[in-house]
């Protein structure tokens, strides 16, 4: 986007996310194209800049979008740090990422120019305000890789509604733009050409509005709309890392995708 500048964001160089401060908007930039997969790197490091933001009581909105260059918002959290070895600081690490938006409580903005899948539709779930051009699609296909997005559990059903995110997550379907719209996952649908257009607009709104003010007007909204957030999520997350990673299925359909055959399942 155009409106990205150069800033005093620090001499801090991350491989996988590219952060800009321009004009008191924070722009986290997934930066690992194509598919700009969540690894625990990945998150480290947006768990690093959402930290060094939070020091920054200007910043009057976090605009997250995605390298120019990729052809997905995000396919989601690596396959790879599924596994036991690596689940409990895949799930610690990507869930601090909410945990920190949620006690910096500045008004968050996802850009979304194609798919956001998995862990990158939780991300776009989360945010305040979503911009989507109409080639961007949206779902949680965690249910056919025998797992289940803990996240999604959370936040879906209070941003959709529980018949819509129960579908999306136990069928693992995927949802065009204009539907996301239609059920309240995206604020805004434009045309690919008017997605940068759209996106300043919202922001020259927030820009208007004392940072302070934002911040704790967000956090009355979310308080009062989930007024349970960090207890959920920590219950939703015990069950997916005694009860479901505990059983035989979950890892042989994570391995199953790995070896690229279908999973046989032993409903156990």
């Amino acid at each position: 986007m155009s409106d990205y500048i150069e800033s005093d964001f620090g001499q801090s160089t991350y491989e996988t996310v590219q952060v800009i401060v321009a004009d008191r908007v924070a722009y986290i930039i997934l930066n690992k194209p194509p598919l700009n997969i969540f690894t625990i790197g990945m998150m480290k490091e947006i768990n690093d800049a959402i930290n060094r933001l939070m020091k920054m009581p200007y910043i009057c909105s976090i605009v997250f979008a995605a390298n120019p260059a990729s052809k997905a918002f995000s396919a989601g959290v690596s396959i790879e740090d599924h596994r036991q070895a690596t689940v409990y600081q895949m799930i610690e690490n990507f869930h601090n990422i909410f945990r920190l938006l949620h006690s910096y409580s500045k008004p968050t903005i996802a850009v979304v120019n194609g798919p956001a899948l998995g862990g990158g539709c939780e991300l776009v779930a989360f945010c305040d305000v979503v911009i989507a051009s109409e080639k961007a699609k949206f779902g949680q296909p965690e249910i056919r890789l025998g797992v289940f997005p803990p996240m999604a559990s959370v936040i879906l059903p209070r941003v959709i509604g529980i018949k819509r995110a129960t579908e999306m997550i136990l069928t693992g379907e995927s949802i065009d733009a204009l539907d996301a719209q239609t059920m309240g996952l995206v604020n805004f649908v434009v045309s690919e050409e008017q997605l940068e257009e759209r996106t300043l607009e919202v922001i020259s709104c927030f820009r208007e509005s004392s940072a302070s003010v934002l911040e704790v007007t967000r956090k009355a909204i979310f308080t009062s709309f989930y007024p349970d957030f960090e207890e959920i999520l920590a219950k939703v997350e015990e069950q997916y890392l005694l009860q479901l990673m505990s059983l035989k299925d979950p890892h042989e359909g994570l391995k199953a995708f790995m070896e690229k055959r279908k999973p046989v399942w032993k409903h156990k």
